[in-house]
């Protein structure tokens, strides 16, 4: 068994897609429409049949509360992996994300958080080397 795909909420599809593409570099993999029904996902150019993230539209009440909980607390709502944390930062923050944590060592890794600017937070973390 794996994970094939996760979702995540965002108050728009168009604009999410430009940010997880054009921002974080991740490479469309589906968009299919029917009718007000839109089915996008995108996934990690260094995986590209590997798990793909929903960008789900937001229209559910019991939902929108939820991420907005999320968000308001701090609480990212998906986590990537990276070798270079340092590295994405400068290049995602060049690109005009705006990061709510900078570049942090934590126990066991270096974490920065950053809004996807469509109602979440998003953690890139680097494992600690031991």
């Amino acid at each position: 068994m794996k994970i094939k795909l996760t979702s995540i909420y965002v108050d728009d599809q168009d604009k999410a897609l430009r940010f997880y593409t054009e921002v974080l570099g991740f490479v469309k993999k589906a968009d299919v429409s029917q009718g007000p029904f839109r089915w996008l996902t995108v996934a990690s150019p260094e995986e590209p049949d590997g798990t793909e993230l929903q960008l789900a539209l937001n229209d559910n009440p019991a939902a929108k509360t939820y991420q907005q909980a999320m968000f308001e607390q701090g609480q990212p709502a998906a986590m990537f992996y990276t070798n270079e944390v340092r590295a994405d930062y400068e290049r995602i923050k060049a690109r005009g994300a705006n990061f709510t944590t900078p570049p942090t060592q934590v126990t066991g890794s270096t974490i920065a958080v950053l809004d996807d600017a469509c109602g979440n937070l998003i953690q890139l973390t680097e494992l600690a080397r031991w």
